[in-house]
């Protein structure tokens, strides 16, 4: 049986997926079985909507990985609506402080553990499912805070204590741009306030995640090196970027 996301997650183990911006259904099934643990469908930066978002999964989950959502914002309607959808999980963009996360998880369960309105969509089996989708709810959905902000360094801490936040993922131009140096990746200011999240996470034993924007494969083993469990690799566009000009200068 393949161990779920949560559960790789709680145990610590290492998880490596990547970015869907492009919401076209074969782009996301060349990245589908391309050997990634998840990928994420990115609503935040691209156009993909809700009924994309839904096609998508499904394609996603047919290859037996979880399908998670990089929403707009922590907002109640749109965790929502991409959970009835079926997603498995959601990333939540700029988790500054503990209340933040506290509202993410409130906006992905039902009463009385959280506020989220109960419809009958995908992911409860059209209604017939809704019992088995309310246990799936308690032991697998997966809440991942992004951490994209030096405010959300700053408190880091308290953001990591709430239960129910599986993961934190570190959105390195974010944050880099909350510093007053947008994508300068190797300042002294961005590396250590990334080296202070990583600290942190090691200390308490939690779950560390990072975006390597990159398609750098030495990228990643480094951050495997560095003790983070959960791991975007890059992004579709920039896959089909990086190597389409390498292709016209090898040929020219």
């Amino acid at each position: 049986m393949i161990k779920s996301l949560k559960n790789k997650l709680a145990d610590k183990e290492i998880s490596i997926g990547s970015w869907i911006t492009i919401g076209h259904p074969s782009v996301v099934e060349i990245m589908s079985t391309a050997g990634f643990d998840w990928l994420a469908i990115d609503i935040e930066h691209s156009s993909i909507n809700i009924e994309k978002i839904r096609d998508l999964i499904i394609t996603i989950k047919s290859c037996d990985i979880a399908a998670l959502v990089r929403v707009g914002k922590n907002d109640d309607l749109i965790i929502k609506s991409v959970l009835d959808a079926g997603a498995d999980g959601i990333i939540v963009p700029m988790v500054c402080s503990k209340e933040d996360a506290e509202k993410a998880v409130s906006n992905v369960y039902y009463p009385p553990r959280g506020k989220r309105g109960v419809g009958l969509s995908r992911a409860q089996g059209y209604g017939i499912a809704f019992d088995k989708y309310k246990k799936w709810l308690q032991s697998e959905v997966v809440i991942i805070a992004q951490i994209e902000h030096k405010y959300g360094v700053k408190n880091l801490e308290d953001i990591i204590s709430v239960e129910g936040i599986d993961s934190i993922i570190i959105g390195p131009y974010d944050l880099s741009a909350s510093l007053g140096i947008p994508g300068e990746l190797n300042n002294p200011l961005l590396v250590d306030s990334i080296n202070e999240i990583e600290k942190c996470c090691n200390k308490n034993d939690f779950p560390l995640g990072f975006h390597v924007i990159q398609t750098d494969h030495s990228l990643v083993n480094q951050k495997i090196q560095n003790n983070y469990k959960f791991i975007g690799f890059s992004l579709d566009f920039y896959f089909l970027g990086d190597m389409a000009p390498f292709q016209m200068q090898k040929n020219k």
